[in-house]
């Protein structure tokens, strides 16, 4: 009989059956706290915000980016 098999479905099983029992126990902690709701929450939608603003400054920088490579090697973008 194949031993690799056994092996790794016993480890894949320890592994899942650890990460269930810490994910489990992680959201029973969150829920147990009894912290402000409203500062994590404006911290939060601040983290969002800045993720947008980068995100936003960076497709801008990409697009002249872009626009500063065409114009340079000369390409035709005339519809």
């Amino acid at each position: 009989m194949e031993w690799i098999p056994i092996v790794l479905v016993t480890f894949k099983l320890l592994v899942l059956g650890t990460g269930m029992f810490f994910a489990v126990k992680w959201h029973y902690d969150q829920g147990t706290k009894e912290e402000d709701k409203e500062k994590e929450r404006r911290a939060v939608l601040r983290a969002a915000g800045k993720v947008a603003a980068i995100f936003l400054l960076a497709l801008v920088a990409l697009g002249l980016f872009t626009y500063f490579l065409v114009q340079k090697t000369g390409l035709n973008l005339n519809l």
